[in-house]
């Protein structure tokens, strides 16, 4: 998958609890955490939808017009999306390892192989399948997140309403230990 796209971002935790995405491309993306372990977002260009974690590696974008898409983190804050947009996570490493995990990221694109590719569409016994997998996950673990981009909108109306992914769409982190802090996200949420 060499020609795939990346699009890096970064977080911030706001006072209200929420957390404001940056992406590199100019658009900001306002996400909280919901009670029914999804993130509920909206964007700078006026969309909206829910990040919802499916399985181990995959999230599902949901968008309010109740179009959908999938997305895979493949760690190091990477996520990669259906169209082929790779979304980076340039807000969890700092140090040596952001030096590493930059390279990793521009370097990492070129490396995407097919096995990673998110599917383009499940069926609905398919997905719930991956989300009893998730609660079981979330349920005998304290939440771990390797800084995978996941979930949150990257992209441009111009790649096919790809909203970035994840880990941008919803990342990886985003979904960890729901019940770890009392503003419900910690530092392996930005993601």
């Amino acid at each position: 998958m060499s020609n795939a796209r990346h699009l890096g971002y970064r977080d911030e935790l706001l006072a209200d609890g929420q957390v404001h995405r940056r992406y590199e491309d100019g658009r900001s993306e306002w996400r909280r955490r919901g009670t029914d372990r999804q993130i509920h977002w909206h964007d700078s260009l006026g969309r909206s939808g829910t990040d919802e974690p499916l399985g181990r590696d995959l999230v599902k974008r949901r968008y309010a017009d109740g179009t959908a898409e999938y997305g895979r983190d493949i760690g190091y804050g990477r996520t990669v999306w259906a169209g082929g947009l790779v979304t980076l996570n340039r807000s969890s490493f700092g140090g040596r390892l952001g030096v590493v995990v930059g390279a990793l990221g521009v370097a990492g694109v070129a490396a995407i192989t097919a096995a990673q590719l998110p599917p383009s569409a499940l069926s609905e016994a398919e997905e719930e399948e991956l989300r009893q997998q998730a609660r079981q996950q979330a349920s005998g673990s304290s939440g771990s997140g390797d800084g995978g981009s996941g979930g949150g909108g990257g992209g441009s109306a111009d790649d096919g309403g790809h909203d970035g992914g994840h880990d941008d769409p919803g990342a990886a982190e985003d979904f960890g230990d729901w019940n770890d802090s009392d503003d419900g996200w910690d530092g392996d949420d930005f993601g």
